[in-house]
């Protein structure tokens, strides 16, 4: 598993807003088996179009991973996701009440259940408050990272 699954390029200020929280999620072995590990997601204003899903504890070897922001809020409503992120929201009618997310790198797979009420709280209270939804690109400093690209 990577230890790091990037998304933004965004450079860190100093001054940055800071959001996160810590839940109680479970690795999915089988469809019988699981364990349960914490997991911690941040979230900055300076790099407002990404949220990062560290795991911690024992399970911290499946690394920190970035993803997207809406890719997160548009999984807890419906599949979303291609590729290294898959995220499925709630399926009442066969008893999971979690937010279900795979993460495949190039190490292998790990394959998530996430309290699904504490992530929306957390996109909806903290993270859609400190950068509301269609103004992340406001908070980009387009010039640094066009110059990133050309240097």
């Amino acid at each position: 598993m990577p230890a790091h699954h990037p998304v933004s390029g965004a450079q860190h200020r100093p001054e940055a807003s800071i959001t996160g929280i810590v839940l109680d999620a479970r690795i999915v072995l089988d469809e019988e088996q699981s364990f349960g590990v914490p997991v911690r997601f941040g979230y900055r204003d300076d790099d407002p179009f990404a949220v990062t899903l560290a795991f911690l504890g024992p399970a911290a070897e499946a690394g920190t991973w970035q993803l997207s922001r809406d890719l997160l809020w548009e999984g807890l409503q419906k599949p979303a996701g291609l590729g290294d992120v898959r995220i499925w929201p709630p399926c009442p009618c066969h008893g999971r009440s979690s937010l279900r997310m795979m993460l495949q790198g190039r190490d292998g797979s790990v394959l998530v259940d996430l309290p699904s009420r504490q992530v929306r709280r957390w996109l909806r209270r903290e993270c859609f408050a400190l950068v509301p939804p269609g103004t992340e690109g406001d908070l980009i400093d387009w010039d640094a990272e066009l110059g990133g690209l050309a240097g």
